[in-house]
């Protein structure tokens, strides 16, 4: 069953993300008025499909990929006709190549605003938390070497620490390594070396910390007394009267210890601290606020789509991060690259948690394909929208022999990369040590509670 959960799930996801990446270079060869021959998910050999005009629409046998054929794409094919694709401007053809990563990013946007809309319980992005330490789980290096609760990382192997985004990337890609971590605590600054534990299968590091995330106001419910209180959905509860606030239960335990009374409760608005006195009605003998309190947020429209735009920032910063680190080896890219078989897995696992899991995976793979494809590799739409623009400078087309020997280049590039990728795959569900030799972000994913 898992099989085949992963098989469909695969294929939804990047049927889906395909369609979007293919039509967006239809679309705008079609405005360009550019003949389209074919315009097909999948290569190889045509299972079905139909034609509409001069193009014809297709499903093929091997669903990794898709295309859009172009009339006149190929030199050797190019005839006088105006609307041969190397008869156009070289900016039509730039932003023809540009179209499909573009509107891989535009549904990523869409997607991840749908979601936080709709109330998403995705993990909080690390982004946007402080680099302070809410739990260090036993036994782990962190553990080992004395940091605790409370503790804010001030650098990591000497490097400046602004949120958690910047501790996990830190300890993702260091498995096994000494990691020097500066921190504050109680208003002196120490140094501990922690060496994080590779995670199999992918290799990459756990130090066993855990972020401060601090419960929300999910919701607050018109004519009850957080309204009349003045708190605010989005308002992070720091305390209760005093006592720091651990997560959501031992808050609202509080509420209800304290029916039909005052408490003071200090809340984070907009990176300042505001302390807010509320008295809790008495029902059926608990204290209540009428209220929802959790991890995440319904947002409105308008900031939906401004938290999308910042989640696909983050994460387009974080990717170019990593694949700087892979580049220059300082970390494996084992660890930091998934194949079709791990797409095919995750998406799977995705699916059974539910279908806004799946489509959250669907707008980070979305995001992911339009970075890789906008990489200055022949046969990429990044490669040829690089031999057009030194074209543009030039002032004239490369030779024939050479677009064609940078063609090939090209078309090597990809095979080897798709199999290295394959291999990385496989190598992950093998024992450790077959192949040779990865913390994954702590995630906070609890329901929201009501008072």
């Amino acid at each position: 069953m898992d099989f085949l959960t992963n098989t469909l799930a695969f294929i939804f996801a990047l049927g889906v993300i395909i369609f979007v990446h293919e039509g967006g270079h239809l679309l705008v060869a079609k405005a360009f008025d550019v003949r389209v021959l074919a315009f097909s998910l999948g290569f190889g050999k045509r299972l079905f499909g139909f034609k509409r005009g001069e193009t014809d629409y297709r499903v093929s046998l091997v669903p990794l990929g898709g295309y859009v054929r172009l009339g006149g794409e190929n030199p050797e094919e190019v005839s006088e006709d105006p609307r041969d694709f190397l008869n156009k401007p070289r900016w039509q053809r730039i932003l023809v190549y540009l179209a499909g990563p573009a509107m891989n990013v535009v549904l990523s946007i869409v997607i991840m605003s749908v979601l936080f809309a709709a109330g998403t319980s995705v993990s909080i992005d690390p982004g946007s938390l402080e680099p302070v330490v809410g739990a260090v789980v036993e036994g782990s290096p962190a553990a080992s070497v004395g940091l605790e609760p409370g503790d804010r990382i001030v650098s990591i192997a000497g490097d400046p620490v602004d949120d958690w985004q910047d501790v996990n990337m830190a300890i993702v890609v260091a498995p096994e390594k000494s990691v020097p971590i500066t921190f504050e605590r109680n208003g002196k600054t120490e140094t501990a070396t922690v060496v994080p534990q590779k995670v199999a299968p992918y290799g990459y590091g756990d130090a066993g910390l855990v972020p401060e995330v601090l419960p929300r106001f999910v919701q607050v419910l018109p004519g009850e007394p957080a309204e009349a209180a003045g708190f605010q959905a989005g308002d992070e509860i720091k305390s209760v009267d005093g006592r720091p606030v651990a997560d959501q239960s031992e808050f609202v335990q509080y509420l209800q210890q304290h029916p039909a009374q005052e408490v003071r409760v200090t809340v984070r608005r907009s990176g300042e601290d505001l302390v807010i006195p509320v008295t809790t009605k008495d029902v059926d003998g608990q204290g209540k606020i009428g209220a929802m309190i959790g991890y995440y947020l319904d947002y409105s429209v308008g900031e939906a789509v401004i938290e999308s735009f910042k989640f696909n920032w983050n994460i387009t910063v974080s990717t170019l991060d990593i694949l700087g680190k892979i580049i220059t080896r300082q970390v494996s890219a084992k660890t930091a690259v998934s194949g079709p078989i791990d797409i095919a897995s995750m998406s799977g696992a995705a699916a059974r948690t539910g279908l806004k899991s799946l489509f959250y995976l669907m707008a980070v793979i979305s995001l992911s394909i339009a970075i890789f494809n906008l990489l200055p590799i022949p046969l990429l739409d990044g490669g040829q929208t690089t031999i057009l623009l030194i074209e543009s400078v030039r002032g004239r087309d490369l030779s024939l022999t050479l677009k064609e020997r940078i063609q090939q280049f090209g078309f090597l590039v990809i095979i080897v990369l798709m199999a290295a990728v394959i291999v990385m795959d496989i190598s992950k569900r093998l024992p450790d040590g077959m192949f040779g030799g990865d913390s994954g972000q702590q995630k906070t994913e609890q329901p929201a509670t009501p008072n």
